[in-house]
């Protein structure tokens, strides 16, 4: 996979989709931002991260992808051009947050885990849960080089083998190395609470509510090896 020939859509250009977004740039792919208030809202960003940036809307964007980064809260899913996501590999960064998501409980709660909502959703897509247990600002202070001692990794989860091995790569371009939790059922080892969510990356993962939240948004992160995001879904078996 070469960096240099991909497309990559970025759908939710909030704190994860940006930084997405800008790892992506910094490794030379071609990058489609897009969001629900439309290209113009993106153009300062676009500009800031190169030649190779553009604002679209999200159709344009994921028509003219090869990867989708789909970063958008999970109860706005319906909201997606499905027809336009045929053949893509998309990368779900969603999370379920019951307070926020009121509207998608029941169909979650019904569900295998909640990525399965957006499988189900984009059958002509291969769906592979990744980028959705970590902080953004983590995300972009940990990515390092490929080899790098202090290398990070993030887990990721899916149904099709081929799929997984495809969303590795493009980690690997990111910065990060990928651990594999198996089926995308097996996302819910890595949801919100769970051992390798958010805190395991933080260099003082102490305290919680809201003094913990904003220690966040602070904390310079700490590299987490695949090793040890092994043993943390492990635990979670």
């Amino acid at each position: 996979m070469d960096a240099q020939d991909l497309k990559v859509a970025i759908v939710g250009s909030g704190n994860i989709g940006s930084v997405v977004a800008r790892l992506a740039a910094s490794a030379g792919m071609e990058v489609f931002l897009s969001n629900s208030r439309g290209p113009e809202t993106l153009a300062d960003l676009a500009a800031e991260l190169g030649d190779r940036v553009h604002a679209s809307t999200v159709r344009e964007a994921v028509a003219a992808s090869d990867v989708v980064v789909v970063s958008i809260p999970l109860g706005r899913y319906r909201d997606l051009p499905a027809d336009a996501f045929e053949g893509r590999l998309v990368l779900d960064a969603t999370n379920f947050i019951p307070f926020r998501d009121a509207d998608v409980a029941d169909l979650a709660a019904a569900a295998p885990s909640p990525s399965h909502l957006l499988q189900d959703f984009l059958p002509g897509a291969d769906v592979v849960k990744a980028f959705s247990n970590i902080y953004s600002g983590h995300l972009l202070a940990l990515a390092r080089p490929a080899g790098s001692k202090d290398r990070s990794a993030l887990p990721v989860a899916g149904d099709i083998s081929a799929a997984k091995v495809r969303a590795t790569e493009l980690l690997n371009l990111l910065g990060w190395d990928a651990v594999d939790a198996g089926p995308l059922v097996g996302c819910s080892r890595f949801e919100v609470g769970r051992p390798v969510f958010v805190k395991a990356y933080m260099a003082d993962p102490s305290g919680s509510g809201e003094d913990w939240g904003a220690r966040m948004t602070t904390d310079p992160g700490k590299p987490l090896p695949a090793h040890r995001v092994r043993e943390l879904l492990s635990a979670e078996a």
